[in-house]
């Protein structure tokens, strides 16, 4: 049956929905792509997204880094569309592009103006089936990530020091591969490599199409079966699987030392649970204890306390991200004051984090951070990008439609006994990750 509705042309159209913000429509091709069109008639502009469910979490094991290698691969250009030829296009329309790959979702853009839609449509599902490469180009991007990688985390002690910790925080999923690679697996990635990722995960049945802007969904109901669904599905293509994280049963600890470290810091993540779909109360109330601690400044429980009046961190806060497809993380860090150690700077730390699980939310404070979380989703709504981004990463990280649009209203709904409930599971130092990044190893003697 499905191969004579993808024969015929013909595509299935779900009921659309709309919250108070905007008007959602959604639809499904008979070839499987899922399609999100989000109404904005503002200014004469839209943004077309596609959204691949593989990132770099999914990449075979000895392949790290080929998610992001291809995102580099898909502007080397098709038959129809020679190298450089879309990017050129975009910009001759007066439009804008970017790509991007993460652990969960690849993804590709344009901005451009209404009465180009079209255009970006035939160009974007041609180079879904279309590209062509040579073992030159291969080579020629993989160098490209290759100084990308130099750049960005070998020359940059930071972002080595994170790669470490989030290997030691994920001992089997692959979140603990670095979504660039390791330098050694990438320098072994070759066209055969590419174009075997390629065939199996850049297909219809594996993408999601977000338009936003001023456009008529039935319009881009029609520019998408037109092109996207001439494109033909991967057969056979199964739901993501991913290795499982064992049970965590000791709190690690790492440091690492380097002479081009500026400014030496203590870190710690906790393995946190995700938004996972009809189920977010617990992420929200990670999101609002991240505020509450270490993320309004020096307003914040930490910044107030570590900073402000004992005067033992220069900086200080907590961090939390529930968008991902699998286990998340909780963290928190400080930068000691100058003659404080990283020592007395994770003691102080850990001090600030009993006194709150023992004496718990402050109401006012906790109102000002829901405030600030609601006049913040309305200032969202002027950026046009950011909402077609937070429908395409929501479904790529395996939510629906209805859990995206209710997370404002999720999060206005906790309590302080929730963020409580949630602290308490979280801060469980048998689930955690401390680093300390030094200048040397004699402040690790400290």
């Amino acid at each position: 049956m499905r191969k004579v509705l993808v024969t015929l042309g013909l595509f299935l159209v779900l009921p659309f929905s709309v919250n108070a913000t905007e008007s959602v429509t959604t639809f499904k091709l008979a070839n499987g792509m899922d399609a999100v069109v989000i109404e904005d008639h503002r200014a004469p502009v839209v943004t077309h997204m596609v959204w691949y469910r593989i990132g770099a979490a999914d990449e075979a094991p000895g392949k790290s880094g080929i998610a992001h290698l291809f995102e580099h691969l898909m502007f080397k250009g098709t038959a129809r569309f020679g190298p450089g030829v879309f990017s050129d296009t975009v910009a001759a329309n007066g439009g804008s592009e970017n790509a991007f790959t993460s652990y969960d979702y690849t993804g590709y853009y344009q901005r451009i103006a209404t009465d180009r839609l079209e255009l970006m449509m035939e160009m974007e599902s041609d180079r879904m089936r279309g590209l062509t490469l040579s073992e030159e180009d291969v080579r020629t991007e993989r160098d490209v990530v290759l100084e990308e990688r130099n750049s960005r985390t070998d020359n940059n002690p930071g972002a080595l020091f994170a790669e470490q910790r989030m290997a030691a925080l994920y001992l089997n999923h692959h979140y603990g591969i670095p979504i660039i690679g390791w330098r050694h697996e990438v320098e072994q990635l070759n066209r055969e490599d590419a174009f075997a990722f390629y065939r199996k995960y850049y297909a219809p049945n594996n993408a999601i199409l977000v338009v936003a802007g001023d456009v008529d969904p039935e319009n881009v109901k029609a520019f998408a079966q037109k092109y996207y669904g001439a494109v033909a599905p991967t057969e056979g293509l199964l739901p993501r699987s991913r290795p499982i994280e064992p049970p965590q049963i000791a709190p690690r600890r790492l440091s690492y030392s380097d002479l081009r470290v500026a400014q030496p810091y203590m870190i710690r993540s906790y393995l946190a649970p995700e938004r996972n779909p009809g189920d977010q109360t617990e992420a929200a109330a990670l999101q609002i204890l991240a505020e509450l601690l270490g993320g309004s400044g020096l307003t914040s429980v930490l910044g107030e306390q570590l900073v402000l009046k004992q005067k033992v961190a220069l900086q200080s806060a907590a961090f939390y991200d529930g968008m991902s497809l699998d286990q998340s993380g909780f963290g928190v860090f400080v930068v000691p004051a100058e003659g404080v150690s990283l020592r007395d700077g994770e003691d102080a730390l850990d001090a600030v984090i009993a006194d709150f699980l023992k004496k718990g939310v402050d109401a006012a404070h906790l109102e000002r951070i829901k405030a600030q979380m609601k006049a913040s989703e309305i200032y969202a709504l002027d950026d046009l990008e950011g909402t077609a981004r937070r429908y395409g990463e929501g479904l790529t990280s395996g939510l629906t439609i209805q859990d995206i649009e209710d997370w404002p209203n999720i999060l206005q709904s906790i309590t302080a006994e929730d963020v409580m409930a949630a602290a308490k599971r979280v801060f469980d130092k048998k689930k955690s990750v401390t680093g300390w990044l030094m200048r040397d190893d004699a402040e690790e003697k400290q």
